[in-house]
């Protein structure tokens, strides 16, 4: 019988959050004032953010950052998570690759995304703060924040982009369980959101108009911060408890990954994955290869430009040195709504620009064939976000069937799809459809971002 899963105990949960920013020989961008044009530093982000995370975010010197207890502790509820050998997939794609996956679906907000939470809401708490904000796009990060916030007694309120908040009822269902106010972005609730509506009564939202709303309600309301649930370096940071247990896991299965990958959104889970291995890669050289797949629709890191750029729509943060579309840039309604993000975190951009990892677009259509076949072989329905992991996936597969080489791939599996029924009987039923930004449109809103770099 052939071992397929390969699971550590809770012991070999990390202590640490390991800070890729102390050991990259190109130190990212900083992140600038957008007044001032100067760079800031972690008390100019209190306003916003709670202080250890601030701190964390502008941390370019401790590689190894300690977990605290009372988060490990909460970690053990799910962590470690499994890494599977993917022989069905493997069989049915008559590939001699190796291909293995970290589960992370199996948290009990169903995503990776709950790692971060958890961290933010403790170190929220510990400051003394009452009430969060965020932003979700599909509704990952809103209920792991939610299920975060009712761990530690906090009120939260979470702005979801108003097509995901259609599409996806019981994703807003699950905040409200959780304790949380989930709120269709853009809203009447905020000026930025006011402001959006007016200029267009029928747009659908992107994850950029949620973050202004978010912000907007973080810095109006009494002992209340803005929490985020990817692109930022902090949220980067708390991801890697995923790589560093892949790490041990893959040792266990007595192999090292030549390629590995995970879908783009802003860079949470993809960070998670790749960038405790990638340390291999810039202190020893390793030949491992990093490959991130985003959306065909928002190709911001295969079409985008690099330049300093706002992280959101209404320009409320700081300017970030990013692989943008431009903040303006609006996605096509795509089901995976955690990758419909104008750019790409500052880290992800600088490692990207360095020759550390590249990307590829993936189509809509092919990410959920590659779901529906992972699906059929391996009992698990992904993410549609997880879907774009798999197609990229299944493409490096099929090369080493053509070339004949037994290559190792890990991708990470961000999340589960059993509330993304809605999704997959459209692609069932052929409804599914692609989009492709022209040239034209996406130098359009380039433009805006070439206007701040002036």
């Amino acid at each position: 019988m052939k071992t397929k899963k390969f699971l550590l105990p809770e012991s070999e949960i990390p202590t640490d959050f390991f800070n890729i920013q102390a050991i990259m020989p190109n130190k990212p961008v900083p992140i600038l004032n957008p007044g001032t044009r100067e760079p800031m530093k972690a008390e100019d982000l209190y306003p916003i953010f709670c202080e250890e995370c601030a701190r964390q975010e502008m941390d370019t010197v401790h590689e190894y950052i300690p977990i605290p207890e009372e988060v490990r502790e909460k970690y053990a509820f799910y962590r470690c998570t499994p890494l599977v050998r993917a022989y069905g997939l493997e069989k049915a794609l008559d590939t001699p690759a190796h291909i293995y996956f970290k589960n992370e679906s199996v948290s009990p907000a169903g995503s990776h995304k709950l790692n971060s939470a958890i961290a933010q809401a403790y170190y929220c708490k510990q400051q003394g703060i009452t009430n969060i904000t965020t932003e979700t796009g599909a509704g990952q990060w809103g209920g792991a924040l939610s299920y975060a916030a009712s761990m530690f007694g906090l009120d939260c309120a979470v702005y979801m982009v108003k097509v995901s908040y259609e599409q996806k009822p019981y994703r807003r269902t699950i905040m409200g369980v959780f304790g949380s106010t989930p709120i269709a972005s853009p809203s009447m609730s905020t000026r930025a959101g006011k402001d959006i509506i007016t200029a267009n009564p029928t747009d659908s939202g992107s994850l950029g108009t949620a973050i202004s709303e978010a912000i907007e309600l973080a810095i109006n309301t009494p002992n209340c911060k803005y929490t985020l649930g990817s692109v930022l370096n902090h949220v980067c940071l708390h991801q890697t408890v995923i790589g560093q247990e892949a790490k041990k896991q893959m040792e266990m299965a007595g192999e090292e990954p030549d390629i590995v990958i995970a879908c783009f959104g802003g860079g949470s889970n993809f960070s998670g994955i790749a960038f405790p291995f990638m340390r291999d890669k810039i202190l020893n050289g390793s030949k491992t290869r990093f490959i991130a797949a985003e959306p065909q629709s928002c190709p911001k890191l295969t079409r985008g430009k690099f330049e300093y750029d706002f992280g959101d729509v209404a320009g409320y943060t700081p300017l970030l040195g990013m692989y943008t579309l431009g903040h303006k840039f609006h996605p096509a309604n795509i089901h995976a709504g955690g990758l419909r993000y104008h750019g790409s975190g500052t880290l992800v951009a600088q490692l990207m620009k360095d020759g550390y990892m590249e990307a590829m677009d993936v189509a809509q259509t092919e990410s959920f064939k590659a779901g529906v076949l992972f699906a059929r072989t391996e009992g698990i329905i992904p993410a549609p976000e997880s879907c774009h992991a798999i197609a990229a996936t299944i493409r490096e597969a099929e090369k080493c069937k053509v070339s004949g080489e037994q290559k190792t791939i890990l991708f990470n599996l961000s999340g589960h799809g059993f509330i993304d029924m809605g999704a997959y009987a459209q692609y069932l039923d052929g409804d599914i459809t692609d989009y492709v930004p022209s040239d034209a449109e996406i130098q359009k809103f380039i433009a805006d971002a070439d206007a701040l770099n002036k």
